[in-house]
């Protein structure tokens, strides 16, 4: 461990024994740049009237969030556990000024409730021709749509897309992002995770090769397209079928 390191877990020590402001502060200094990384990301294919500054401050006061509830104890990456509450600040954020279009809500919706229906008939995920024919619309006009929602930022692993009784959310992000298993952990939970794993096996290859890429790894849609061989806007259409397909597969679940 280096001199950094002892710093750094030093200051975590202060804060979270003493609450000690100056170390919370030294702390978002030292972080500020998930942020900043953050920010950069949600902001490709936002409308230019979107100001990255902006979103810089929205995901701000989710870095305090993550702070203020981080455990060191538990033994999870700070990093991991930001950047998930980061985003989630900047896209809560961004959907309370309402700036996307209804109609393109509307299409998004229509989309998981046609692939939750499908899969309920059919017992297999269905294919895009299958989905569009549902949707009563040409393939080529599915996959228009894919792309869509997919630059307008409405679907993401951040969103709660599980429920307990009690009321608190999981994400798909949280799953991803954290697969140890605690013995004293909540059971309920526990299910919850179990059945978004399950249903993040059941995508195929290239789906769950991206969202792990993008959300796992920090690749961009362009580094993932060079990867994979295909497009950008090829990768963003297999992003938004990929969550799409796991919110309208764990819809009755929640």
């Amino acid at each position: 461990m280096t001199e950094a390191d002892d710093a750094l877990r030093a200051l975590w020590e202060r804060f979270k024994r003493d609450g000690d402001r100056e170390a919370r502060n030294r702390l978002l200094e030292h972080y500020a740049s998930l942020v900043r990384f953050v920010a950069s990301r949600v902001a490709v294919g936002l409308p230019a009237s979107v100001d990255p500054n902006d979103l810089a401050s929205y995901g701000t006061f989710g870095l305090i969030d993550a702070l203020e509830k981080f455990e060191p104890s538990r033994g999870v990456k700070f990093e991991t556990y930001a950047i998930a509450r980061i985003r989630g600040a900047i896209i809560d954020e961004l959907r309370a000024i309402d700036w996307v279009p209804r109609s393109v809500r509307a299409k998004a919706k229509a989309v998981e409730q046609a692939y939750a229906a499908l899969e309920a008939r059919l017992h297999r995920p269905p294919t895009d021709a299958e989905v569009a024919a549902e949707l009563s619309m040409p393939e080529e006009e599915l996959l228009a749509i894919y792309s869509q929602i997919s630059f307008l930022g409405l679907v993401g692993l951040d969103d709660i897309v599980m429920s307990g009784e009690r009321g608190e959310g999981l994400t798909l992000g949280d799953t991803l992002a954290d697969r140890r298993q605690s013995a004293n952990g909540d059971f309920e939970e526990q299910e919850r995770r179990r059945i978004l794993v399950d249903a993040i096996n059941q995508l195929a290859d290239r789906e769950k090769t991206v969202l792990a890429l993008y959300y796992f790894e920090g690749f961009t849609l362009a580094e993932i397209g060079r990867i994979l061989g295909v497009t950008e806007s090829r990768v963003c259409q297999i992003h938004s079928k990929a969550v799409l397909a796991l919110r309208g597969k764990l819809g009755d679940a929640g």
